[in-house]
């Protein structure tokens, strides 16, 4: 990809005036003519080599820092004006054509000659998805405004937004798997709650687990593990029809959803599990069980676009039936208040599943449906659910891009890494 570079005349009057000068100089002896004729001319020749100057020798880069980030997050770009030349840029435009929704790097600037001038955008992901930074169009002129240059800089650089990670201590997944932390003990009994040892308390876990005494002595919180905690795999299944869905933008079910999926699949792979996640939208997402951060990666980017489609919850529920072993943890969520999704449960409960539901009530986002009818049914069967209503996230500590949030980059593997925001680490558009 190669830089274009245009001059384009934006008045043809001065050309005209300096015609009119010289027929008027060779046919009439009157000295004005003559002087009048090397002004213009004078102008005219310097307005376009300046205009030519800056068109060979202004440079602009563009840096942003890494490729990807969470809703919530903002994004920084460094910008780099560059100016080789002699002559001052009294004015630059800079038109930025990303598409990432509500973001533009659009400024209007200068610089002198032989200088550069640097500056810093920041603006936040409002919306996850994949999508491009740049091209950028540089425009230019004399300081008369008779050329104007426009440089296009063809580098862009797809960013990928994914959903938030909140914590959400008041939603607890029921345990599937024998008991045990890491292997399964079939001789152990599947209720006991012997603890094992603690670990450093981690956005999500229920306070229950704090073992006070530690937390006091280290003077940071810690939460028991339990000997016989069952271990078994998640499930987390995020029903994406679109006919079920209600609310607009960031109060709707749709974007809770993938909120829910993508911070209970956090916890899970913190807490040692191997994750698995569906999302029956478009594109299909289908990712089968596994631990560790390449998963939370894989499941984050299959979140990030993911968008409803006419598949049912059923028809999910239908599908993942032969893969699914026994004592598995199933964690569906979905705004379905009709109840035609509960009949494909009932199999996998014969089958050992053990389902945690989330039932995003539809009513409460200004949909359609009353979810009394699917709670008492699951209440009835001695299925976990979660009735969840759009202030949820309406605490500080679960808004996208809180402070507290976890960050995270991609190292030199491919994996992703949960860090604190990095310092540094700009990367030019290519």
């Amino acid at each position: 990809m190669q830089t274009r570079v245009q001059i384009r005349a934006k008045t043809r009057l001065l050309a005209a005036l300096v015609i009119v000068l010289l027929v008027l100089a060779v046919f009439d002896d009157y000295q004005g003519w003559r002087f009048l004729l090397l002004g213009l001319a004078g102008t005219w020749w310097l307005s376009h080599r300046w205009a030519q100057s800056l068109a060979e020798k202004l440079r602009l880069r563009r840096e942003m820092r890494f490729g990807w980030a969470q809703v919530g997050d903002q994004l920084e770009e460094r910008f780099s004006l560059e100016n080789g030349s002699a002559f001052p840029a009294l004015w630059a435009e800079l038109e930025d054509h990303s598409n990432l929704p509500g973001y533009s790097a659009d400024v209007a600037t200068g610089v002198g000659g032989a200088a550069i001038f640097q500056w810093r955008t920041q603006r936040p992901c409002t919306r996850r998805g994949l999508f491009t930074l740049g091209p950028t169009t540089l425009h230019t002129a004399d300081p008369l405004g008779l050329y104007q240059v426009e440089i296009h800089d063809p580098h862009s650089m797809t960013l990928m937004v994914t959903p938030p990670i909140v914590p959400l201590p008041q939603i607890e997944v029921a345990p599937g798997g024998r008991a045990g932390e890491g292997r399964p003990r079939p001789n152990a009994p599947e209720r006991t709650v012997s603890a094992a040892g603690v670990r450093e308390y981690a956005p999500g876990d229920s306070l229950r687990w704090v073992h006070w005494r530690t937390s006091a002595r280290r003077d940071e919180l810690h939460v028991r593990l339990f000997d016989s905690t069952p271990s078994g795999d998640w499930w987390i299944l995020l029903d994406m029809q679109a006919d079920v869905q209600a609310g607009l933008g960031a109060r709707s079910t749709e974007e809770h959803g993938v909120i829910l999926a993508a911070s209970l699949a956090d916890r899970g792979l913190r807490l040692g599990k191997a994750v698995g996640m569906v999302a029956y939208g478009q594109p299909l997402a289908w990712l089968p069980p596994r631990e560790g951060d390449g998963q939370r990666w894989e499941i984050l980017r299959s979140l990030a676009l993911v968008q409803p489609a006419r598949h049912s919850l059923g028809e999910m529920l239908a599908r993942l039936r032969p893969t699914l072993g026994g004592y598995t943890s199933l964690v569906i969520i979905t705004p379905n208040a009709r109840g035609d999704w509960l009949e494909g449960l009932l199999p996998l409960l014969w089958q050992g599943a053990v389902p945690t539901v989330l039932l995003l009530d539809p009513l409460a986002f200004g949909g359609e449906g009353n979810p009394e009818g699917v709670i008492q049914e699951l209440s009835r069967w001695g299925v976990q659910h979660h009735r969840i209503t759009p202030d949820l996230l309406d605490r500080p500590e679960a808004q996208p891009g809180h402070k507290g949030q976890w960050e995270w980059r991609i190292s030199p593997t491919g994996r992703a890494i949960a860090i604190n925001p990095p310092r540094e680490g700009w990367k030019a558009l290519s």
